[in-house]
């Protein structure tokens, strides 16, 4: 079998990831009695009393929403909804098991901005933060931000924030083993849909250098007619020398290289044209440049989303540890210093002496990274002032 058919027989076999476990069994008359009613009446008295309460006296303090409405499901496209409940119900298990994290997926039967943030924004009382995934962009940009204004709790676009804060943690230390100097790179990135652009926001203001962000029709330069609302954004702040031409021009002397893209779009040509290059080629499941071409045409250090090769760069490193954190003080929001204090904690859970051109990020699976992150944001968002405990 492949991985495929292996993925389908469990799926089969586990009719669901994720299932809701009772934190209190009820074995007596008066367990019933405190667990429902008559006794549970009081905390309700006591959070209609103090709307805070409601994170004391129910699980919305440790429960996550993770919320689709199917359009960009983990490269697969538009395929709906209820298609894309199994990437929902592995999130959530990802949170679970990472982080300790409860998540919860809510599939949206819609493709309409208004209905989507008025659906999220109606439930956002049963949970503690709001997990956005798989939301197409444009559109995703301005969900995030209407619900951020909304809701009185974080909420966190994972295709984006996350595949920018995990980016930003492997370049800090590719940047270690290739002895480059931050705030002098010339950083390429290839997609400028919401997690390139993302990761292009991020970078910049964490002060890496000249990101030039680059989609089908070559690099984006401030001024270009037919910009989306999130390209045009970034246009102001990217391409300082206002550079034109196609990605092969854009990747000349540059130092890194992000794709987010699609397969096979870099050639080793191009990579050797690079200074010393730094290729983190995520598109999955087939990388814009396979390793051993990229290896071949003289880059210096290697990421992919794959778990086959070194250097994974995924995602689960970041948001469980992101909401731990968050719901740990119980912030109001996931700020710009969070995103990159979490992005630092990534990069330093592999000592200096330790990093290698292959080895400069944690594995997927290290567990211990959800913790550290968590720190990050919490102590952050103490000193931010947007801790409410």
């Amino acid at each position: 079998m492949n991985i495929n058919e292996e993925s389908l027989k469990l799926h089969y076999e586990l009719k669901g990831k994720i299932e809701v476990i009772s934190r209190k069994h009820i074995t007596t008359r008066e367990e019933l009695s405190l667990v429902y009613t008559p006794g549970v009446a009081e905390p309700c008295r006591q959070i209609a009393a103090d709307y805070e309460k409601s994170f004391q006296l129910t699980r919305r303090s440790n429960l996550v929403a993770v919320i689709t409405d199917g359009t960009a499901v983990l490269g697969l496209g538009d395929i709906g909804p209820a298609a894309g409940m199994p990437v929902m119900e592995g999130k959530c298990a990802l949170f679970k098991e990472f982080g300790d994290v409860d998540a919860f997926p809510i599939c949206i039967d819609s493709k309409d901005t208004d209905t989507i943030v008025q659906t999220i924004s109606l439930i956002s009382k049963s949970f503690g933060g709001i997990n956005l995934e798989d939301i197409s962009a444009p559109r995703c940009f301005e969900i995030e931000r209407r619900l951020k204004e909304l809701c009185d709790i974080p909420v966190f676009h994972d295709d984006q924030h996350g595949t920018a804060i995990v980016v930003a943690a492997a370049l800090i230390n590719a940047m270690k083993v290739t002895k480059k100097e931050m705030g002098k790179m010339r950083i390429v990135i290839n997609g400028a849909g919401a997690a390139g652009i993302a990761i292009g926001k991020l970078l910049i203001s964490m002060g890496f250098g000249n990101v030039i962000m680059c989609d089908i029709n070559g690099i984006i330069c401030e001024g270009d007619e037919g910009l989306n609302p999130g390209q045009e954004e970034i246009s102001h702040i990217s391409n300082l020398e206002k550079e034109h031409g196609l990605l092969a021009d854009a990747m000349k002397g540059a130092d890194a290289f992000v794709g987010v893209s699609r397969p096979g779009l870099v050639t080793r040509e191009m990579v050797a044209s690079m200074n010393q290059g730094i290729v983190f080629a995520m598109a999955n499941p087939t990388p814009e440049i396979m390793p051993d071409e990229a290896k071949a045409g003289g880059a210096a250090v290697i990421g992919t989303g794959r778990s086959d090769f070194p250097n994974q760069i995924n995602n689960v490193l970041v948001f469980p540890g992101i909401f731990k954190g968050a719901l740990a003080v119980r912030a109001k929001e996931i700020t710009e210093t969070m995103k990159q204090r979490a992005a630092y904690a990534i990069a330093s859970m592999i000592p200096d002496d330790q990093l290698s051109p292959e080895n400069i990020i944690p594995s997927a699976l290290d567990k211990t990274v959800a913790g550290a992150v968590a720190k990050a944001v919490a102590d952050t968002a103490v000193e931010e002032g947007i801790a409410r405990i």
